[in-house]
């Protein structure tokens, strides 16, 4: 069975020195954690009861149980919340309890009103009474259970050996019945929640731990041994070369996410793995993933529903828009009329699907985030490998429509939505910065990032903008930022660099053309060779990726923002800067014509006119020496020369650019377009007239 494999990590044979319960639950979590096959970033819980003292030195029996919002992998002992179970053990011979009544509760009985918020299947970890439990989602599991006869297929895989309760919603109700299942029967090796996951207990996070592995073992045994051939095979016709599709992705990634970005921006994820591409490229994969999702836990991040793309030629790209158009419009008459079906006073969430599915071309996964949008594509690709399970036992069956949205829209998950922070300027948007090795670049990309944005830097300095990205990685989290090597003078090179940013994110909304270079020489000593390069760099880079942009914009319907960086010498020339003054005018009239044409696209296109930065800048290599003698200074004495003669008397730094092309590139200048602003302490000489 396809990707419901469990790791096989062994367990130590000895702890490290000193280890207490809470340090092997731990250790244990993190082994869960790490296997995919049993859960994913977020999935599962883990608890474990230990004694502690309060404030007072006096003795207490403390639940310690994951956290919300902690990922099993990377699990910390500050990220299991502390319950008093002297406090929480009554309510078991409690007749029923809202989940807003059992959270408010589990709140108070708190250890540390400071831990984390504990997890809402807290109480069926009380109710179990062992020294430790473990919970997770797996695949093989999930692909026993989800299946026409799920008892059935529970009994013939485990016998008496594993307890079986009904599908309900996580909470108090549920925790009650495993509770009571499991004091009945605890010689029991687990207990299976239908369409849910598994739970295994112990006297240790030891030997609930290998409970749990011999548990999904013998699951996967008895699925593998039912599979004899491939659940999903893709029909010869939507089997194209790697190069065609990945084109045609390309070309198709920017209208699923403009359509898909309507309340707001959103990334998407290109994938084409081999299980994906057989997947949907094969008739009897559409029928299962009509089914639903594998786990409520999976509604969540995934929606109920995958949108199917009906395609005729894998190759057609303006053909596969459209069907895409018609299949995103009827998706979302079927969402409305599902929500009206089972909506009481729940607030409506968006129409949106999160899966989009295209035969011969593979799968886009839909997040705020790149994190969020991997987190879908992870699990969809689990996802498949659990019907492809299920098929073999059967038929992939899921939840209820009914239980399906009650889990989506479970009133504990709309409330957390409340308490999410406000957006940021560029939230969901995507930004590619050009020569964002160093300097100006660097200090825009980094700012932008910030921001909120997914941040592509390309540049010709390959370890310059790996190290930007890596930078902003490690400040923001996987995905946020890709460095593409890129040398604005090639209109292959161009294209590349867009069709790239488009397979990984969906698409771009916001370019900043900075990539530029100086060249210093009297007009009669100018080489025609330096001539011609600078206008290569500073004009025609500038003219193929705005035409890029544009391009992609068309292609994408919602809008975006284009910022040049400019120079102080386009309105004020300098004295043996002609090949870069020249130059830079010709982009600053390219940007204005860029603006009369890209706003009836809803593309504003704004101008920032820095001088004299600096810090970390490569602009000045080679030619410091020839600029601090057109002043008659010293070269080390040319910054001095430069802050004083503006009007504030101040040094310009990169991160005050930067500032300015965030405030053009984000909505708070929706209302600019076509405008120069300069950044540059003030030079009178360089007033826009």
């Amino acid at each position: 069975m396809a990707s419901a494999t469990p790791a096989t990590a062994s367990i130590p044979l000895s702890p490290p020195a000193a280890e207490d319960a809470l340090d092997a639950c731990v250790r244990f979590s993190r082994m869960v954690g790490a296997d995919t096959s049993l859960v994913l970033r977020g999935g599962g819980n883990t608890s474990v009861k230990v004694d502690e003292q309060d404030v007072l030195g006096r003795q207490l029996r403390v639940l310690r149980v994951k956290g919300s919002g902690s990922d099993l992998a990377s699990i910390k002992r500050s990220d299991f919340s502390g319950v008093r179970l002297d406090d929480v053990l009554p309510l078991f011979d409690r007749g029923d309890m809202t989940d807003e009544e059992m959270v408010a509760y589990l709140a108070r009985c708190l250890t540390d009103p400071g831990s984390p918020r504990p997890s809402i299947e807290t109480l069926l970890h009380a109710f179990i009474p062992t020294g430790s439990v473990f919970h997770s989602h797996a695949d093989a599991v999930l692909a026993l259970v989800n299946t026409p006869d799920p008892d059935g297929a529970c009994e013939a895989a485990f016998g008496d050996r594993v307890l079986r309760v009904p599908y309900r919603r996580p909470g108090f109700l549920l925790s009650k019945e495993v509770g009571a299942a499991v004091r009945a029967r605890p010689d029991a090796l687990g207990l299976i929640l239908l369409n849910h996951g598994a739970v295994t207990w112990g006297a240790t996070p030891e030997e609930a731990y290998a409970r749990h592995l011999e548990l999904v073992a013998l699951a996967k045994a008895h699925v593998d041994a039912r599979v004899t051939e491939p659940a999903f095979t893709a029909e010869p016709r939507f089997r194209l070369d790697e190069d065609t599709r990945r084109r045609v992705a390309a070309a198709l990634a920017p209208v699923i996410r403009g359509a898909l970005s309507g309340e707001k921006h959103v990334v998407a994820r290109y994938t084409d793995a081999p299980e994906v591409l057989e997947f949907v490229g094969s008739e009897r994969a559409r029928a299962a993933s009509a089914a639903g999702a594998a786990t409520p836990d999976h509604i969540l991040t995934t929606n109920r529903l995958p949108l199917w793309v009906d395609v005729d030629d894998p190759a057609d790209v303006d053909g596969i828009a459209r069907a895409f158009g018609a299949a995103l419009e009827g998706w979302r008459a079927d969402y409305q009329a599902y929500v009206a079906r089972w909506r009481t006073d729940e607030p409506a969430l968006e129409a949106a699907p999160r899966i989009v599915l295209v035969p011969g071309i593979g799968m886009w996964t839909v997040g705020r985030t790149p994190k969020m949008a991997v987190l879908a594509r992870d699990i969809y690709l689990h996802t498949i490998g659990i019907m492809a399970g299920a098929e073999a036992m059967g038929g992939y069956r899921s939840l209820p429509e009914g239980e399906g949205f009650r889990a989506e829209y479970w009133p504990l998950e709309l409330y957390k939505l409340t308490l999410a922070p406000p957006d940021r300027d560029l939230a969901g948007r995507v930004a590619l910065v050009t020569g964002a090795a160093n300097g100006l670049g660097r200090a825009i990309a980094l700012r932008l990032a910030a921001a909120g944005a997914q941040v592509v830097a390309t540049d010709v300095d390959a370890a310059g903008i790996t190290s930007v990205a890596a930078a902003i990685v490690e400040r923001e989290g996987a995905g946020a930022a890709l460095a593409c090597p890129l040398d604005v003078t090639r209109p292959e090179a161009v294209e590349a660099t867009m069709e790239r940013a488009c397979l990984e994110y969906g698409g771009v909304d916001v370019i900043v053309s900075n990539a530029g270079i100086a060249h210093c020489a009297p007009i009669e000593q100018l080489e025609l060779a330096d001539w011609e390069r600078s206008l290569a760099v500073n004009a025609t880079g500038h003219f193929l990726v705005t035409r890029a942009a544009l391009r992609h914009f068309r292609r994408q319907g919602t809008g975006g923002a284009i910022v040049f960086v400019a120079t102080k010498n386009v309105t004020a020339p300098g004295k043996d800067f002609a090949a870069y003054s020249a130059s830079k005018a010709a982009e600053a009239q390219l940007a204005r014509v860029a603006a009369i044409e890209g706003g009836p696209l809803g593309v504003r296109v704004n101008m920032v006119n820095p001088d004299a930065i600096f810090g970390g800048s490569h602009l000045w290599d080679g030619i410091r020496d020839q600029r601090a003698a057109a002043y008659g200074v010293e070269p080390d004495k040319l910054e001095t020369v430069y802050r004083g003669r503006t009007l504030l008397g101040v040094e310009v730094r990169a991160e005050d650019v930067a500032e300015a092309v965030l405030f053009l590139a984000s909505e708070r200048s929706s209302r600019t377009t076509g405008a120069m602003l300069a950044v540059d302490g003030g030079v009178r000489e360089a007033f826009v007239r």
